[in-house]
């Protein structure tokens, strides 16, 4: 049978099989969302540039929505896919080489400023989702940096080949994002991969009881990862609209 959608392993997941496996595994929410800072950042410079700004985008997606999330499938099968581990594998071994690919182009256009974003990003997305090192960068405050301010940063340098103050301050503010967005999905992904009951009640002043149930709990998580999810690809769309149009 089915699985139902409250029991599947994401909101966005889709029902298991072929090309729906890979659906799942881009995690399209979150990918959108942390790609909306590429945008955000690269608009932060004085002068836009098309191309440049393609091509962060098309390496974070290679490197966070590929190549990250298929070695954290790897790691456990959370997402509860039926790809086959030699095609994670590929995938996230194309989706490395082709974002570090994509940086050296860069870095012959724009120079050193973005040899330091090319060295950190694939220790980011092997030291945290392959759980190198001991695991030591497995953590919240990786996450927020990773998912959140380095993106922003590394668009803003592959506009204008330095940094200012504008955009640091815009990287603490996505880092502070991608901090809310794991303090929200880890209880939700805990209530979807690993809770087999949910039991209890919420006892309210006028002696009134409500029921505690999965459904009930993952609610309101769920609904603001959605909203946020929204909220900050559509305030990238609309700094790219105005940027570039």
């Amino acid at each position: 049978m089915p699985e139902e959608p409250a029991t599947r392993p994401a909101f966005y997941a889709a029902r298991p099989g072929t090309w729906r496996d890979w659906w799942t595994l881009l995690h399209p929410p979150y990918t959108a969302w942390h790609l909306a800072y590429v945008v955000i950042g690269a608009s932060l410079a004085t002068r836009v540039r098309l191309a440049p700004l393609v091509a962060t985008i098309l390496a974070f997606f290679l490197a966070v929505g590929v190549s990250a999330h298929a070695f954290d499938e790897l790691h456990g099968r959370p997402l509860r896919t039926g790809i086959p581990s030699r095609l994670l594998v590929t995938a996230a071994v194309i989706g490395l080489v082709g974002a570090v690919t994509i940086g050296l182009v860069g870095v012959a256009r724009m120079g050193w400023p973005i040899v330091p974003f090319l060295v950190v990003g694939p220790l980011l997305v092997v030291g945290y989702n392959v759980e190198f090192f001991g695991g030591i960068l497995h953590n919240d405050t990786t996450f927020a940096i990773a998912w959140g301010g380095f993106p922003l940063l590394t668009a803003y340098v592959a506009q204008t080949g330095s940094l200012a103050l504008a955009p640091v301050v815009a990287a603490a503010a996505a880092c502070a994002l991608s901090a809310a967005q794991r303090q929200l999905s880890t209880p939700a992904r805990l209530l979807r991969r690993r809770a087999v009951a949910v039991t209890g009640e919420i006892v309210l002043s006028d002696g009134s009881r409500s029921a505690l149930e999965r459904e009930v709990l993952l609610a309101p998580l769920e609904r603001a990862l959605r909203s946020t999810a929204w909220a900050v690809t559509l305030v990238a769309a609309a700094l790219a609209i105005a940027r570039l149009t």
